[in-house]
């Protein structure tokens, strides 16, 4: 018979309750010992649900207190020099000054960087290590949390990341790999004490398999693994997914160890080739229930598929979710938002354990047929391509220039904001009134023009250059456009984690999509009324919609974004008209929506690019479009950017210490001048952190900008929105930016 497991379960809890528990112990409102006691409520819920769905594994190890790598660098000894003065009075405290530059305990400090987990809109904070880094294994947590579970009657699998895996996600040196021995011996002191503990499985995620991998890499697997299974006194799983295999598949089953995950759900052609590989002492995992969507899996259609494998290999066929779970919501029995019928399409996390059970069931001799999820006919992605074509604007971007300088007449280094400002209590619980219709609607706008108000006189005072409206009536960057476009379902509990403590809940695409009405004019034309200086209308862009939503299942991903990006157009166009002169269209998920697989990238930016350009291409030369874009590796995506064609590009920078700027001012692929050649304003102080920046810090980082950026191309501004901020860090860091700016530019113009 089949067995059941998953790779890893959200961690935020059915009611977020562990970022509520987070956030109130950063603030001082509770003490550690209560911020354990949440977290051990969380793992024993997430793994006592594994049990009732008859799983015959319980996942451990999956739980973070902000990152899961950020939790193997600390296992492992990868904490940066900056980070030994002024340390923390404990482990927890010091791992979160790592995640957010500052803890209830130990000095402020520079916080480690951030970015994308693979294509996912998961951050994890990159492991910096150095030439001479040397490793020290201190697993307690893990072993403390395997002995938690065994107590609680399960049969604990723990979850580390592959040693490669680690690797390649970290940053610092030339030749990670050259690091692969001393780690490697971590490694096998972990497999023993797991081991020790009594660990009959240890599941190791190795996702790097899944991309184009230099040899040196791929070389490497096969010494490090034996060395691995040499020291295990555990059973092996290696995991991989996000991707097709390929190449890597007769790797991935040659090496030393017991099982092998793949993910059915990206590559399903993989699952009879994953059988053909499979040797006579291993077990294979398929990932059949999509782990970062929330449709309901297609039950029939694996249970006829697998009903052959089923019956060859028994209990070495092990049925899960194509990836861990974390990217899921967590139980849909919690949502009172969602109309009946639609609940009977959707599966979330606690959901898709059941599914896997049913599955179990259904694949045993004599089980009746499961019923089959019906197919919608869609357009083709040639029909979409078509009405993509010829979609550039009118002058290039030398002549633009001229004419938007001519009317705006910004100062050299001009200063602006990314789009929000901070989410206050008060206008938190003010939506939440309206929500709950407990006060008009009328009353509802008349807070929000206050809220606007309020926000662009601030902004006066510290003598920004370019305004925003900063957003009051936003919930969420894409939740808000899904909320006033056609064709979204919404949620009411649909949260899955961001990073930490952050957290979003996306809306489902659920049919063709199109624009009903105006959905942000009449607050960008409120707030413009209130200025003489420019205000930019603040639009997320259609890639950042789809990507950022959970999106149909029966139609291909670039017509859901042809769709999104009409509706946008139609948008642009209304701002336009109503006298607002700056649009920003961010596309932050521009990156992460790019197929792992260098084979893939044309298709994917042909349609991404192509959606971006088609929702500005009709503006007049006199509008300056901007773009955002953070938290990515842009120099993979350098040519995709710079065909996107925006006036103004701002990116995040502050974390990464400048070092995504070489791209910029490096890649010679962007123009005859090499670097990128529009305007870019690169973040100079780290809005995810705390900490509010000094003005001489500000000023050393403006200089620094100079010499690899033209002083007519630089503005200058944060490195992503101030929602998260509270009004206090965000006064005096704008302030000390603008102080830093006018310093600056006030030497460049002598």
């Amino acid at each position: 018979m089949a067995k059941t497991h998953i790779l890893g379960y959200p961690r935020i809890g059915a009611q977020r309750e562990l970022k509520r528990a987070q956030e109130a112990y950063w603030k001082g409102e509770i003490d550690q010992q209560a911020l354990l006691a949440a977290g051990s409520q969380v793992r024993s819920q997430n793994w006592r649900a594994q049990q009732a769905a008859g799983l015959a594994l319980t996942t451990v190890g999956d739980f973070a207190w902000y990152d899961q790598v950020l939790n193997h660098s600390l296992m492992f000894g990868v904490i940066p020099e900056r980070f030994t003065e002024g340390a923390a009075d404990n482990k927890l405290d010091q791992y979160f000054r790592l995640a957010r530059g500052r803890a209830p305990s130990g000095e402020p400090v520079a916080a480690n960087a951030m970015t994308k987990w693979f294509d996912t809109n998961y951050h994890y904070l990159v492991p910096e290590f150095t030439a001479d880094q040397v490793f020290n294994l201190d697993a307690e947590w893990l072993l403390a949390e395997v002995k938690e579970a065994q107590s609680l009657g399960h049969n604990a699998k723990p979850v580390v990341i592959g040693p490669l895996t680690y690797l390649w996600l970290g940053r610092g040196v030339d030749d990670a790999l050259g690091l692969l021995p001393k780690l490697l011996s971590c490694y096998t002191q972990l497999l023993e004490q797991l081991a020790g503990a009594a660990a009959q499985w240890v599941q190791i995620d190795e996702p790097i398999l899944g991309l184009d991998l230099p040899p040196e890499w791929r070389e490497a697997f096969a010494p490090a693994y034996h060395t691995l299974a040499k020291a295990s006194g555990s059973k092996l799983l290696l995991a991989s997914y996000f991707s097709p295999l390929r190449e890597n598949l007769p790797l991935a089953f040659s090496l030393p160890v017991e099982g092998v995950h793949i993910d059915a759900v990206r590559a399903p052609e993989e699952v009879a080739l994953a059988a053909a590989a499979l040797c006579d002492d291993q077990l294979l995992s398929v990932g059949v229930v999509n782990g970062r969507n929330v449709w309901k899996t297609d039950l029939a259609r694996w249970q006829q598929e697998l009903a052959p494998l089923a019956e060859k290999l028994g209990d070495r066929l092990w049925l899960s979710a194509s990836c861990s779970l974390l990217h899921s919501p967590v139980d849909l029995a919690t949502e009172t938002k969602l109309a009946e019928v639609e609940k009977q399409k959707l599966a979330y996390s606690r959901q898709k354990l059941d599914e896997l059970n049913t599955l179990q069931q259904a694949l045993n001799p004599g089980a009746a047929i499961l019923p089959a999820i019906g197919k919608t006919e869609s357009r083709s992605e040639a029909e979409v391509r078509a009405e993509l074509d010829n979609t550039w604007r009118t002058l290039k971007y030398p002549e633009r220039a001229k004419v938007q300088q001519e009317r705006w007449q910004l100062p050299l280094l001009p200063t602006t904001t990314i789009g929000s400002f901070p989410q206050t209590d008060v206008l938190r619980q003010v939506r939440k009134q309206f929500r709950n219709q407990e006060i008009s609607a009328q009353d509802y706008d008349a807070h929000l023009r206050a809220e606007i108000a309020e926000a662009i006189r601030r902004q006066e005072i510290l003598g920004l250059d370019v305004l925003v409206h900063g957003e009051a009536e936003r919930n969420d960057m894409v939740e808000y456009f899904g909320e006033q476009l056609d064709g979204f379902i919404h949620t009411g509990n649909g949260w899955v984690q961001s990073y930490g403590s952050r957290c979003v809940k996306p809306p489902i695409i659920a049919g063709d999509i199109s624009r009903p009405n105006p959905m942000t004019v009449q607050w960008s034309e409120y707030a413009q009324s209130l200025s003489k200086k420019p205000v930019k209308g603040m639009l997320t862009g259609p890639v950042t919609i789809l990507n950022w939503s959970f999106p149909r299942e029966d139609v291909p991903r670039a017509v859901s974004c042809q769709q999104i990006a009409r509706a946008l157009r139609e948008e642009v166009l209304d701002l336009e008209a109503a006298g607002i002169g700056i649009i920003q269209i961010d596309e932050p998920a521009l990156r992460e929506g790019v197929p792992l697989r260098v084979s893939g990238h044309n298709d994917y930016f042909a349609w991404a690019v192509g959606c971006f350009r088609y929702t500005c291409s009709e503006v007049k030369a006199e509008t300056q479009i901007h773009t955002h874009m953070c938290y990515s590796n842009f120099n993979s995506i350098m040519d995709a950017i710079v065909a996107l064609d925006a006036d103004v590009i701002t990116i995040e920078s502050a974390r990464s210490d400048l070092r995504l700027l070489q791209a910029f001012s490096e890649g010679e692929r962007a123009g005859e001048q090499g670097g990128y050649p529009n305007e870019i304003g690169p973040g100079i102080y780290d809005i995810h952190s705390p900490n509010v920046p000094e003005r001489a810090e500000l000023v050393a980082r403006t200089r620094e900008l100079l010499e690899v950026i033209p002083k007519e191309k630089l503005w200058i501004n944060p490195d992503c929105g101030l929602k998260t901020r509270n009004w206090a860090e965000v006064g005096a860091a704008l302030l000390n930016m603008v102080e830093a700016a006018r310093t600056v530019r006030a030497e460049t113009s002598r």
